[in-house]
């Protein structure tokens, strides 16, 4: 029987010089669940998103794979990552305001026609996913405005639905509602919910958030995992708000 498991890590470790900031993590992602990663700054939760993404490597580990592919350290880097399905959505970079939204969409991953980029297929794709994700019509906004126009919740929805179109299937989201108002983090709330095939990685200081779209959690504390619960466990809010404590 083939296994669920998108993501699976066995004490993995990271230190910087000689900080210890990972010690002996490990984890199981598995198809279509949002794990919630929980803990104070410093508890290692952004160390260990860019250590799964490829933006740095564990110095060590037992076992780490994704999507069924065993990974040896020298393998990884942000762009291998990218290629086996993993994408990170970080809260202010998610997309550049300046650049035009079907830009955001294809830089570095173009498409191409005859060896040169086919800009009007990419616009036209653009055009779509406005549409599919965030119920554009093309009134008065379209492929070609710049990402600036669109609020915060609307610019991660665009990142979110950039990595579904080019087959993401993990989703690391680094505070992705820190900055936005409150019917924007309702807005992005309604693009998760609806992406039942995609595993999430969401880091959040919020825990109604983390309590209305959570499967699993997990707290880290000073490096190591202190607590994994399943949503299951908690039959209250309050509930979450003891595990953290």
């Amino acid at each position: 029987m083939a296994s669920d498991s998108v993501v699976k890590l066995k004490n993995a470790f990271k230190s910087f010089g000689k900080t210890e900031v990972l010690k002996g993590v490990d984890f199981e992602l598995k198809k279509g669940e949002i794990l919630v990663l929980l803990g104070d700054n410093g508890a290692g939760k952004s160390t260990l998103i860019k250590c799964l993404c490829g933006f740095d490597k564990f110095d060590k580990f037992d076992e780490f794979s994704v999507n069924q592919k065993a990974l040896s350290s020298k393998q990884i880097n942000f762009k291998f990552m990218r290629n086996l399905g993993v994408e990170v959505v970080f809260q202010e970079s998610a997309v550049c305001k300046n650049q035009e939204i079907y830009r955001n969409i294809f830089a570095t991953r173009h498409i191409k026609k005859f060896g040169f980029i086919d800009k009007k297929t990419e616009i036209k794709v653009a055009n779509e996913l406005l549409k599919t994700y965030l119920n554009y019509t093309g009134v008065g906004l379209d492929a070609k405005s710049k990402a600036l126009n669109l609020s915060g919740g609307e610019r991660q929805g665009l990142a979110i639905a950039r990595a579904i179109y080019f087959k993401s299937n993990i989703l690391i989201l680094d505070e992705p509602t820190t900055a936005l108002g409150v019917a924007q983090q309702n807005k992005l709330t309604s693009y998760l919910k609806e992406l039942d095939d995609v595993s999430i990685i969401l880091i959040t200081h919020s825990l109604n958030k983390a309590y209305e779209l959570g499967d699993k959690f997990i707290l880290l504390k000073g490096g190591k995992i202190l607590k994994t619960a399943q949503k299951s466990d908690f039959k209250t809010l309050d509930s979450l708000y003891r595990f953290v404590e």
